[in-house]
């Protein structure tokens, strides 16, 4: 009776064993419909930063250039093959497709997450979110499984010396941008009971806090491709994964540890406030 109670034990053993590596070999599929604001966010570094925690992932972004939620429903509704369909695999290569459509992006994977956001000079007026994001939720809803979690991306104020033409929209002031997006992202995820925010936006205005101050940006609106695109994936992975991404072994090769230090708290901050911006007292 002892000798099959112990062998009863060490199946037992091995079947917890087995689920827990399933569980760390299962891939995570991450999806954007977005824009080039959500080509900054995820087409780089989040890869890498899941990697190095062990996390495979498939991760999709559906590019158009400046498209609006507005230009998405319209899309949707035609089955437009409007977009340009990157998707980054498991081996971390970047692949791309033409003239793709949202039915057939939605079909490709059985997506763990979608996100969705509004063009950036639009991103801080709620009644461009009211107008045309629940239309887009309902149609993404019927296209994707029941275990998928809708996500908004909360995106990123211009820099304050920013010629974007949107920028009037807030005064051309930084701050007033930023809070309006703020503003907008959470009124719009409680009307649409969306509960994953990822805060990039406030990520990198927490970032502007530090020594680093208002150079994030590449041309005054799209993040700069080291320290700007990699505190976006930082934000990105912290709120899916749920990981405390202060303490990551990766960075991008040429960032040095101080604008790592930062991208990474700056992250951290903006996912545990994701509508107020935390001062970073890092130097360099």
């Amino acid at each position: 009776m002892k000798q099959y109670r112990n062998v009863v034990i060490c199946m037992c053993i091995l079947l917890l064993l087995a689920g827990g590596t399933y569980a760390q070999q299962k891939t995570v599929r991450i999806l954007a419909i977005g824009n080039s604001f959500s080509q900054d966010a995820v087409e780089q570094y989040l890869h890498e930063l899941a990697e190095a925690e062990g996390i495979s992932t498939i991760i999709g972004n559906m590019f158009i250039g400046g498209c609006s939620l507005e230009r998405h429903v319209k899309n949707a509704r035609d089955n437009a093959p409007a977009y340009a369909y990157r998707k980054i695999g498991t081996d971390g290569k970047k692949r791309e497709k033409g003239k793709m459509s949202l039915e057939a992006v939605l079909a490709d994977e059985a997506w763990d997450y979608v996100s969705l956001q509004q063009a950036s000079p639009f991103s801080g007026m709620y009644e461009t979110y009211e107008a045309s994001l629940p239309e887009l939720i309902e149609y993404v809803k019927v296209r994707l499984p029941k275990k998928t979690k809708l996500m908004l991306h909360q995106t990123w104020a211009y820099a304050s010396t920013s010629k974007h033409s949107g920028f009037k929209n807030y005064n051309c002031n930084q701050l007033t941008m930023y809070q309006a997006i703020a503003d907008a992202v959470k009124k719009a995820a409680k009307a649409n009971k969306i509960k994953i925010v990822i805060p990039s936006g406030t990520a990198i205005q927490n970032a502007r806090t530090s020594f680093i101050g208002d150079h994030l940006n590449r041309d005054g609106y799209h993040l700069d491709v080291k320290i700007g695109r990699y505190t976006a994936a930082c934000t990105w992975f912290e709120r899916i994964f749920k990981h405390n991404v202060v303490g990551n072994p990766y960075a991008p090769e040429g960032l040095d540890e101080a604008r790592k230090a930062v991208a990474q708290k700056a992250a951290h901050a903006a996912v545990k406030h994701p509508y107020k911006v935390t001062e970073l007292s890092i130097t360099n």
